[in-house]
């Protein structure tokens, strides 16, 4: 009686994989027995042994020719800094997306995974708490992160109907924290003060990075597949977020809030767009139903992980988004609340004056 072959392990190859987020799950899928071989691309070789490098930039149109033996892509190689260049930032995380897209289907890539946030779902006062995963995109477009992975998921939208035999994961995670994360969402509790919206009570919930790399490597395998929400189980209010940050609220009018950040924003004076303020003012919880069904749970818990993005903030200090040298944080800092209230004291004035 003739026995039946295993299936041939797929080889996988992850972009972005010297550093960062890249990194962390090369390292672990270099030492997982699902996967025949590993590659890591990127522009530099790292430091990750036991693994295939191949050193190449992911725009290049070039790479279809560089993952021909490719069975699963995961592209992680993206720039996500709060403080890059807007345009510049947005035109390298789209040359990257398309061209790793477009190159996965010329070269029969099986599965591409990719990471954007659950951010896309976008957040507001009326958020069902949790979201489903299959919750409408409802972010607003703009010039930060928040708009660039709307512009990817597009992207994604229309290579799958291009490429009928391309099978793409989406995995959105909650706010990520952990080693090496800086994100509007971290550099909230760097401020003085946590700020909120009159009237809102804001949920929390984090997605450390241990916790992302688990998911991805699901993702990879293909036990998970479409769009997939990860992130810690439940959520903290802001009760409780100020007894463990000892961080105490500052509560503004939403028009007064939204408006001043946006003219801050106009100025260059913050780094982010006012709508980025949406997701610490606003819950923006998901529910990560395919990885409960298949099994998975996450190693940390929202309490855990913001213990941990409160020890990593080494005692910087940011105001507007921005971060301040040590030596002027408690200056600026004392001063930052005035300043926004008094700017948006100064644009009343003025309106009131042009109404007489």
């Amino acid at each position: 009686m003739p026995t039946s072959k295993r299936p041939r392990q797929p080889v996988v190859a992850i972009t972005g994989a010297a550093s960062g987020l890249g990194r962390e799950l090369l390292a672990r899928l270099a030492n997982s027995a699902d996967f025949r071989r590993v590659v890591a691309i990127d522009e530099q070789r790292g430091d990750v042994q036991d693994v295939t490098w191949r050193v190449i930039d992911v725009r290049d149109p070039l790479l279809a020719n560089r993952i021909s033996d490719i069975d699963v892509l995961v592209h992680l190689a993206g720039d996500y800094a709060v403080d890059s260049n807007p345009g510049e930032r947005r035109a390298y995380n789209l040359r990257a997306a398309q061209t790793v897209l477009t190159a996965s289907a010329a070269a029969r890539v099986r599965r591409v995974v990719l990471v954007t946030s659950a951010m896309v779902y976008g957040a507001a006062p009326d958020n069902p708490v949790p979201l489903p995963e299959d919750s409408a995109v409802a972010a607003e477009p703009d010039t930060g992160v928040v708009g660039d992975y709307l512009e990817i998921e597009a992207l994604v939208r229309r290579a799958i109907r291009s490429n009928t035999g391309l099978d793409v994961t989406v995995v959105r995670p909650a706010a990520v924290v952990g080693p090496g994360v800086d994100t509007v969402i971290t550099r909230h509790f760097e401020s003085p003060r946590l700020l909120a919206v009159k009237g809102c009570n804001p949920r929390w919930q984090f997605c450390h990075i241990e916790d992302l790399v688990s998911a991805l490597e699901l993702a990879a395998r293909g036990v998970v597949t479409g769009v997939v929400a990860v992130g810690s189980d439940g959520w903290l209010e802001q009760e409780q977020v100020e007894e463990l940050s000892g961080i105490r609220r500052f509560e503004l009018p939403a028009g007064l809030t939204f408006g001043t950040a946006q003219r801050l924003h106009r100025l260059g004076i913050t780094p982010a767009p006012a709508t980025d303020l949406h997701y610490v003012v606003y819950p923006w919880v998901v529910d990560c139903g395919q990885l409960r069904e298949a099994g998975w749970k996450p190693a940390w818990t929202n309490e855990a992980a913001l213990e941990q993005l409160l020890e990593l903030r080494e005692n910087r200090t940011t105001v507007a988004g921005r971060r301040l040298p040590v030596k002027e944080a408690t200056l600026t800092a004392a001063g930052a609340t005035v300043a926004v209230i008094g700017t948006a004291a100064i644009v009343r004035q003025v309106r009131k004056r042009r109404r007489l």
